[in-house]
């Protein structure tokens, strides 16, 4: 398998730039998930790793060799499609060996690596079948096949799931990521579904307008967004925001929400005054009568063992994970327990973020 570093690497078509100056790598035998909503640049920029597009600048390099200019075809490069892009007058094992035929391998190699290819993906026993007849997950399951087949450096995949059912899809995400581990693959994997991309990824990128918000591992993401773009696409529900009208200083701990003080990680950033946000996850809110934080409830969605209540304060819309045996009503007033080393802060202006949970341990740089 193979690393691959993309540098810097921009696409325009005609006066509106697509991707702009994204920066990642991934390692061998890793699981990268590239994350974000519809028209964020991401299949334009898995296109490009694959050599279906050419960038406008920057460089695509795969085991450290530059391939910017080089065609699909010279990369050794696996594209996995979201609409299988079968063909429909051949069986499944014609077309799961149709790379090898092309390649000019035996037939006791095709019928060889076909046969492994098959097996490993559970679809053996449909190999004479033609494709048309298939379901669309043991479809999907061909398209893999015949990506596999011929063990290429990399497999890219432009939401392959796209086109299943939301259970199905739920099936077969895990599926895949046992699929990679066992062939230890190197992967690129589009998504804008945030659950295939936590039970895909070792890493993801969020993407957001053409450029990269932030690279981490689902925890990282998930725990301590970068930004307010990323805190609020993450998450279901997303992270909540609560308006800070307070002078801030380097080295504070505390900041007021409704003239409460709230305690936080320490902030780090030489700030005097200005317009922050502070964002909450919904499983680090509590109700406590105690607390002087208070709002009321505007709603409470049930969800089997939790419930997410909604409280509307001063600051803005608070969501609480509470356990569904936590009597709530509609119309209470309550108070609102928010657990300080689980909280960001926000420059709401530009939405990076000034402090987060990783900093209750330790300075980011």
């Amino acid at each position: 398998m193979a690393e691959i570093r993309v540098e810097s690497v921009a696409k325009s078509f005609g006066a509106f730039s697509a991707v702009k100056g994204v920066s990642l790598t991934v390692d061998h035998g890793s699981s990268f998930v590239i994350l974000g909503p519809s028209g964020c640049g991401k299949t334009t920029t898995l296109r490009m790793i694959a050599g279906l597009e050419l960038p406008t600048s920057g460089r695509i390099l795969l085991d450290g060799e530059d391939v910017t200019a080089l065609p699909a075809s010279a990369r050794d490069i696996a594209f996995v499609f979201q609409l299988f892009a079968l063909y429909p007058h051949m069986n499944v094992r014609q077309n799961i060996g149709f790379p090898l035929r092309c390649q000019n391998f035996s037939r006791v190699e095709i019928r060889r690596s076909v046969e492994e290819a098959a097996k490993l993906l559970q679809i053996d026993h449909l190999l004479d079948r033609r494709v048309g007849g298939l379901s669309g997950g043991d479809r999907q399951r061909v398209a893999l096949g015949r990506a596999i087949v011929r063990r290429p450096k990399a497999f890219l995949m432009d939401e392959p799931l796209g086109a299943l059912d939301s259970e199905f899809r739920r099936l077969m995400c895990g599926e895949l990521r046992e699929l990679h581990d066992r062939i230890d693959a190197t992967s690129i994997y589009i998504t804008h579904d945030q659950l295939e991309a936590m039970a895909m990824a070792d890493r993801i990128a969020i993407m957001n307008q053409g450029r990269v918000e932030q690279i981490g591992t689902p925890q990282e993401i998930y725990d301590r967004p970068k930004t307010m773009f990323v805190a609020d696409f993450i998450g279901a529900p997303p992270m909540s925001f609560l308006d800070v009208r307070t002078a801030l200083r380097r080295g504070d701990r505390v900041v007021t929400i409704d003239g409460v003080a709230v305690e936080m990680p320490e902030l780090f950033e030489d700030r005097a005054e200005g317009k922050f946000a502070l964002g909450v996850r919904p499983e680090n809110v509590s109700i406590a009568d105690s607390s002087q934080l208070r709002g009321q409830v505007i709603g409470a969605e049930y969800l089997g063992t939790t419930q997410i209540v909604t409280v509307t304060t001063s600051s803005g819309r608070v969501k609480a994970r509470l356990p569904s045996t936590k009597a709530v009503q509609v119309g209470e007033k309550v108070g609102l327990k928010l657990r300080p080393d689980k909280l960001s802060l926000f420059d709401a202006t530009s939405g990076q973020v000034l402090s987060s949970a990783l900093d209750a341990g330790g300075r980011h740089g």
